[in-house]
């Protein structure tokens, strides 16, 4: 059975930097798509970064753009998710997600399971 566990979250000041890790298991990266997406209280979900376990193609949410970068190391089955020059409005809970789809993808309709989230608060 898949499973998704994040890591890394927690409180920085603006500016500061964080770096998410996403395990995966019950799966083996190389052949999957995998996401990274994030929901503010009273806000929806929202794409954040996609990446192909296979070759690494990425995509980004303008908003993170130049700031996050996304990559994985397969031997680990980690996909991880830097985040520099945080800014308040990238507070938030941060979900990993496997995609059902074999293309890049912010679009949380394109994901089947989930992980539990972590929590990022950018204040200070």
């Amino acid at each position: 059975q898949a499973q998704l566990v994040e890591s890394g979250g927690g409180l920085v000041q603006p500016g500061g930097s964080l770096r998410l890790s996403c395990v995966v298991s019950g799966f083996s990266l190389g052949y999957f798509y995998i996401g990274w997406f994030r929901q503010a209280p009273g806000k929806e979900r929202e794409g954040v970064s996609s990446i192909s376990t296979s070759d690494g193609r990425t995509d980004y949410a303008d908003s993170v753009k130049g700031r996050f970068t996304i990559s994985r190391e397969n031997a680990k089955n980690t996909v991880y998710l830097q985040m520099n020059s945080l800014k308040p409005e990238d507070t938030g809970v941060y979900y990993c997600a496997v995609a059902r789809v074999f293309r890049l993808s912010l679009a949380s309709s394109d994901y089947t399971t989930w992980g539990q989230g972590t929590q990022v608060t950018v204040s200070s």
